[in-house]
């Protein structure tokens, strides 16, 4: 975040960045795509003085770009305008555009100043706002698992390491190969440098559990909204770093039947006003502080009602199975990749959960914000969790969540917890926009449909 004024802010850019042209700016919807315009220098000014219109169904959006029938805003109040203000901190350049260019988040507004409550931005801040009203700020940090992905004439692949000297894939699930990581330096040195230019704070970059897969690591900051721009950021990045080398990123849930699903996975910890973490210390009757164990209580407590925000499309519910420590159930413990809420390896001071149950593919905003609900209703009514798992321990693949797409709307629609932290409105808008979105995807008739029924039934 910046303490300068926009206005001084955009000067300094200009100052510094003289040659820029173009400037993209940008706001998500509640899938986490960014949309947003192009707009020409003369018009730079505008966001960052009294602000700017902006399509207010632009934050309602399904995947594919369209307006939901179902929902009324767009589609049937005259698809409005809204104001649209520059997020400070934000802009930055696109060092991988072709002419001099700038990006600009921007948060929504009614034209009275109040915050636009479809805009995801302004859901976080809404649903962690009870916790700073009891002091207590979340301190986040996210990571993203995504794949580079080639066309193989036929289909999309996955990008294969090579046999070095050769054209031969190199076969198997090869974790942590540094061997991968040098198979693709190129990219990764064009993500690095994007990152440092646009101050993205990626850290860590590691081979994951399946060929062609990598994930990225974001460092933690005490500011959940910035924290969440910084994933949507990343993951624009990674996309542009992807196409300049003649590859595709994707951060689809589950792009691959055979191999691993992409998370999202959200450490969280909680400072009192001296800056002391709350989850540090034990109670007197166990290893964990009843803090930290009331969180967890309320994260599990709403996990069902919150499953169609953590896997919000068609492919997002392929991701859950066994094998691939995607977990179904809301289990917790330490140290243990297999459970829903995992407590790392970690001191008193940087004691966190670590959410591990939403792909890549949800909307970060709306992730954390049902995390942040969830544990404030911990918090507050001393929510006790399920018996904890053992570091360890051999556990069986359990499902309690729902993880058929219809029956996680059904759990989000009945939701008792989220609706109050949400809004009631944006609650029932984002159910609505999404059932219809789940229909229209089980509507069409696909080739698999002919490849099992046409000729056998």
């Amino acid at each position: 975040m910046s303490d300068i004024s926009p206005e001084n802010e955009l000067k300094a850019f200009l100052e510094q960045h003289p040659d820029t042209r173009f400037m993209d700016v940008f706001s998500p919807d509640i899938n986490g795509v960014l949309r947003g315009k192009r707009i020409q220098r003369d018009d730079f000014n505008k966001p960052f003085r009294k602000g700017s219109n902006f399509c207010a169904a632009s934050t309602v959006m399904n995947v594919r770009g369209e307006s939901p029938e179902s929902v009324k805003y767009g589609a049937h109040d005259g698809d409005p305008d809204i104001r649209s203000v520059a997020v400070p901190g934000s802009l930055a350049p696109v060092p991988w555009a072709s002419v001099p260019t700038a990006q600009c988040m921007l948060e929504l507004q009614e034209f009275d100043g109040t915050p636009y409550f479809l805009d995801p931005r302004n859901v976080l801040k809404r649903a962690m706002q009870p916790l700073l009203d009891m002091g207590l700020q979340p301190v986040l940090a996210t990571e993203l698992e995504f794949y580079l992905v080639e066309f193989d004439g036929d289909t999309f692949v996955p990008r294969m390491p090579k046999i070095p000297g050769s054209d031969w894939d190199q076969l198997g699930v090869q974790f942590a190969s540094f061997d991968d990581l040098d198979d693709v330096e190129p990219f990764l040195v064009d993500l690095d440098k994007f990152c440092r230019q646009q101050q993205v704070p990626a850290g860590a970059a590691l081979a994951e559990y399946s060929p062609g897969q990598f994930e990225v690591n974001l460092n933690h900051i005490p500011d959940p909204v910035v924290a969440c721009d910084h994933a949507l950021l990343l993951k624009r990045a990674v996309k542009a770093a992807a196409k300049k080398n003649g590859l595709t990123a994707s951060f689809m849930a589950k792009p691959f039947q055979e191999h691993a699903g992409c998370g999202l996975h959200i450490h969280l910890s909680l400072l009192d006003p001296d800056g002391n973490n709350i989850f540090a210390g034990s109670s007197a009757d166990g290893d964990w502080s009843d803090r930290l164990r009331y969180a967890i209580g309320g994260m599990a407590a709403s996990m069902s009602e919150s499953m169609a925000l953590f896997a919000p499309n068609a492919n997002s519910y392929r991701r859950y199975a066994p094998g691939f420590f995607v977990p179904a159930t809301p289990s917790w413990g330490p140290n243990h990749r297999d459970l829903a809420l995992r407590i790392p390896i970690s001191r008193p001071q940087n004691r966190r959960v670590e959410h591990r149950v939403s792909g890549a593919d949800a909307c970060p905003y709306l992730v954390v914000a049902a995390m942040l609900a969830g544990v404030h209703h911990g918090l507050t009514q001393h929510s006790e969790p399920a018996a904890m798992t053992p570091e360890r321990e051999d556990v069986d693949y359990q499902v309690s969540l729902p993880v058929r797409w219809s029956q996680a709307l059904d759990a989000f629609e009945a939701g008792t917890i989220l609706p109050d932290y949400f809004g009631q409105e944006f609650h029932r808008v984002y159910g609505q926009a999404k059932r219809e979105e789940c229909n229209l995807f089980h509507a069409e008739i696909t080739d698999r449909d002919y490849e099992w029924y046409l000729r056998a039934v």
